[in-house]
């Protein structure tokens, strides 16, 4: 790849660390937001879901106007807006009347950001002239994951060296890393995915059945990780009474590591390995970790089904974009911002679904992650589906 490209590549990894801070840095502090500004775990819940559904609200105006706006400008203001967000996190429920409702304007303005860095940063990678492009898209999503990772690491280390009374200094520490990236990509040689003309429209999308397979197969892959990911914080301090330091390093922090090791993994060796049997491990895998975490005997042990969650769901995502460029080439942006759209879906579906069955059956977390299983076991017949469709492709062309 030319050199003048590593840059945009450099910003776009940072882009998912940006998208790491905006998704996973509110959950560190839900029981903090409990504790001093009296919500219930109702109004935690839907912060996760409110979170998600203004990014599902961004895919959706993405996948219309963004190649109108540009590239460049899109992804400039993503930064922007997730940087003045986050700023906002800890200075806006001190500032109103009701602290809930300074919660969710801050995250009004982060999720916009994390919607169009979503949506862009995949297409603008899928676009620079490179070889292997699924591998190269596994390590790209794999910096989401180090950037949760850095996100738990540092975030616990400031707690412990200067208390969590100031977790709103915390918060503007953090806008400084999207702050810094508006410079690395207004600098950015950016291609476009499809030519002008050239990419399929949506109306066309709509009615192509594999297109509504990504659809799904998305949507679960979101609902997997976050399902998760999201809760597994509150999960270790609330469901399992370990400290919140053990909670988060053994808990979001691993499930954050060995998903950025999966994903990376496969950006170094997927060319070796078919993606689609890869998947299906992986959801199989995703099944016996959630088992683990709910039913396992020991604290310690729930916290390794968390973890081992991670390792499963790491492909999923970056997966899921590759099969669908693979067999939707003409799709465009349009393609990658509903299929982001879908994923932010699952984002907001599988916290939500865990929230609700946990509350149907007096607050306990592990029922509402035992009902997540649903997500993986999806994911594993749809890949399953796409398995016959080209055996089905392969037996035609061979008849003609």
């Amino acid at each position: 790849m030319d050199r003048k490209y590593k840059r945009t590549l450099y910003a776009s990894y940072l882009g998912y660390v940006t998208q790491a801070i905006v998704n996973n840095l509110a959950p560190l502090l839900f029981v903090t937001f409990q504790r001093e500004y009296e919500i219930s775990v109702a109004q935690i819940g839907f912060l996760v879901t409110y979170n998600f559904a203004v990014q599902m609200l961004v895919d959706i105006l993405a996948a219309k106007y963004v190649e109108k706006i540009g590239y460049k400008k899109a992804i400039i203001a993503a930064h922007l807006l997730s940087a003045l967000g986050l700023v906002g996190l800890g200075v806006l429920p001190d500032m109103v009347g009701n602290p809930y409702f300074g919660l969710l304007a801050a995250i009004t303005v982060y999720a916009v950001g994390g919607g169009l860095i979503e949506v862009l940063v995949s297409p603008i990678v899928q676009a620079l002239p490179m070889d292997e492009k699924s591998t190269a898209m596994s390590l790209l999503h794999s910096f989401y994951c180090w950037g949760h990772v850095m996100v738990v690491l540092c975030s616990t280390a400031f707690f412990l060296l200067a208390g969590i009374a100031h977790w709103r200094v915390l918060t503007a520490l953090w806008a400084v890393v999207p702050f810094l990236n508006v410079f690395l990509y207004a600098g950015a040689p950016i291609r476009v995915l499809v030519e002008e003309g050239e990419a399929l429209p949506m109306r066309k999308l709509f009615t192509m059945k594999l297109f509504w397979l990504f659809f799904l197969l998305m949507i679960c892959s979101g609902a997997a990780e976050q399902a998760m990911s999201q809760w597994a914080s509150y999960f270790a301090e609330s469901g399992l009474s370990v400290s919140k330091t053990v909670g988060d390093l053994m808990g979001p922090c691993m499930f954050a590591v060995l998903m950025g090791l999966s994903r990376t993994f496969y950006g170094v060796k997927g060319e070796k390995i078919p993606l689609k049997s890869f998947i299906s491990l992986s959801s199989i895998l995703c099944v016996g970790s959630y088992l683990l975490a709910v039913f396992a005997p020991h604290p310690l042990i729930s916290l390794a089904g968390c973890a081992l969650c991670g390792l499963s769901v790491g492909i999923m995502w970056p997966g899921v974009f590759s099969l669908a460029a693979e067999y939707c080439p003409q799709g465009g942006t349009a393609m990658f911002a509903l299929f982001a759209l879908a994923g932010d879906i699952g984002c907001s579906g599988g916290p939500s679904v865990v929230g609700s069955v946990s509350g149907a059956f007096d607050g306990s977390l592990k029922a509402g992650l035992l009902a997540a299983i649903v997500f993986p076991v999806i994911l594993l017949l749809g890949v399953n589906l796409l398995h016959k469709h080209r055996s089905g492709e392969a037996a035609s062309q061979a008849v003609s």
